[in-house]
């Protein structure tokens, strides 16, 4: 792993070059949570690898073995309000409303709680090490989670699940959350890193145009008719068919070797 950016002193951390990016909330001392300068440093760091065209796909995990995230820094919260930690383009922790061209594994190392799991919800899959807890306490608070949970975690799981972890506030253990369709898988938390990885170079090996194209699908798909699904099928396959990529692949497959993407 080659390491971009290793200062111990920053909120948020982009290593490793290739087809995988890894970006690690860097904030241990307070279980990962979020505040005004992680909010832009996360940002920043999703900026990167958007930009990035060698990069294909992205690790998102955070610092430690205790916790993913605790969500917003209420200590922060209590001294400024939410000022700084939602952007304009990305919400919550600069993440959660983002709209990202490239597919996120989210590792869930320990509890993903509040605003920790929204930002979990806000990736394409999430894997968790076996003493990962999910949860939205807010109500317990007197608040709602507000960053996107009460929206996605009904699409990811059971609307009875869903149900109950908004309104009890109470969490499920990363065998529920599995259970539940919440987690694609669960690892001993001294594999989890390396098998997400793993996840996404498994990822990252396909056509970069058609990982997007998929996406956008599956994601824009949701909560619309099957006749609009269709078309955007229709038009996503039009675009993607005729592909530079498209063609390699046929070529490769035809050839026996493995295929060579430009993602044009």
């Amino acid at each position: 792993m080659s390491e971009i950016d290793s200062q111990a002193n920053v909120d948020v951390r982009r290593e490793r070059g290739g087809r995988v990016a890894l970006v690690i909330i860097n904030r241990p001392h307070v279980r990962n949570a979020i505040d005004a300068d992680t909010t832009r440093q996360l940002e920043e760091a999703f900026d990167g690898v958007e930009a990035d065209t060698t990069v294909r796909a992205t690790v998102l995990t955070g610092a430690g073995n205790v916790a993913f995230s605790a969500g917003m820094d209420l200590k922060a919260f209590a001294r400024t309000g939410v000022r700084g930690m939602a952007t304009r383009r990305g919400g919550f922790a600069g993440v959660t409303r983002r709209r990202f061209t490239k597919p996120i594994v989210a590792a869930v190392n320990g509890s993903a709680l509040g605003g920790g799991l929204e930002i979990a919800l806000a990736c394409d899959l999430i894997v968790a090490s076996a003493d990962a807890v999910f949860g939205l306490p807010e109500v317990k608070r007197g608040l709602i989670a507000g960053a996107g949970g009460l929206i996605r975690l009904p699409r990811r799981v059971p609307l009875g699940v869903a149900l109950q972890l908004a309104l009890t506030g109470e969490a499920l253990s990363a065998g529920e959350a599995r259970d539940a369709g919440l987690v694609s898988a669960v690892h001993p938390p001294a594999e989890l890193l390396e098998r997400a990885i793993d996840l996404a170079e498994l990822i990252a090996k396909n056509a970069p145009l058609a990982l997007q194209m998929s996406r956008e699908v599956i994601l824009g798909s949701i909560g619309v008719s099957e006749e609009a699904a269709w078309r955007q099928t229709d038009d996503a396959f039009r675009v993607v068919g005729a592909s530079q990529d498209a063609k390699e692949g046929a070529l490769a497959f035809a050839q026996r070797r493995e295929p060579e993407w430009t993602g044009a």
